[in-house]
């Protein structure tokens, strides 16, 4: 099979530079010991090629048919480890009963939902090394107290460490983006659960951000905050100013009040 097209629905922008492929692939540390990578939508293989290279057993899935067609012709040392499907569907613990890593060129439509896939498979995935679009990338890393800082920050900074690795150019893809790209590691941090009800944490931020210029006492209004509360001082404060820690302490101090 010859050169497989990129599809604009399936939001494909394929990398062409092999310093840059290379760099990503060198980007995973083994944080947490695992001996299995799965890469998310690896195109025609231009990540893939350094992968196979490294140590452990890399995995491959793809949605697009062309692209599983290709890689099953110029990569037969993936026999068995081609996944056709998609990744926000699949049950992954059909695949991988123990821990793996996550890495990729990700979709930019999509890469917000992959978070939360990967959130969901947090006591699984130890390590994620990927390219999304800049600007998602700065807001995922951003601290507290910034404009950018927003939910997605909150849940994966509770479980992982982020860093910001470097930037990729939009001339380096085919087609080339409309901007810039960034690539980004997140390492599993110790913390197993949070100490609080993590179903109400995530009501809290999220209403905490949906409404993100107002304050937390008129932006909580929604999940019916306990009269008690009207005195705290955290509540003048915007959702952006909190760290993790503290949503986890306002989550305990509201479940306290409602007990």
């Amino acid at each position: 099979m010859s050169a497989v097209r990129p599809k604009k629905h399936l939001g494909q922008h394929f990398l062409k530079d092999l310093n840059i492929a290379k760099q990503i692939a060198d980007g995973l540390t083994r944080h947490g010991g695992y001996d299995k990578v799965l890469e998310i939508g690896p195109g025609t293989g231009m990540l893939t090629q350094f992968l196979l290279q490294n140590e452990g057993e890399t995995s491959v899935i793809e949605l697009d048919r062309d692209s599983v067609a290709y890689l099953k012709q110029h990569f037969p040392q993936l026999e068995g480890r081609i996944i056709e499907g998609d990744f926000l569907k699949l049950n992954m613990e059909d695949y991988f009963p123990g821990q793996f890593a996550v890495i990729g060129n990700f979709p930019y439509n999509i890469s917000s939902q992959i978070f939360f896939k990967v959130l969901d498979l947090k006591q699984q995935v130890p390590e994620v090394v990927c390219m999304l679009q800049k600007e998602v990338a700065d807001r995922l890393i951003s601290p507290p107290g910034n404009k950018t800082y927003g939910i997605l920050s909150v849940f994966l900074q509770a479980y992982y460490d982020l860093e910001y690795l470097f930037t990729v150019p939009p001339n380096v893809f085919n087609p080339p983006p409309k901007v810039n790209s960034a690539v980004i590691r997140l390492k599993r941090n110790k913390r197993v659960s949070l100490d609080c009800d993590e179903v109400l944490f995530r009501r809290v931020v999220k209403a905490g951000f949906q409404m993100r210029r107002k304050t937390l006492r008129n932006a909580l209004k929604p999940i019916n905050l306990p009269e008690e509360l009207n005195g705290e001082k955290v509540l003048d404060q915007r959702a952006e100013t909190l760290s993790v820690d503290q949503y986890v302490e306002l989550t305990n101090l509201i479940t306290s009040c409602r007990e």
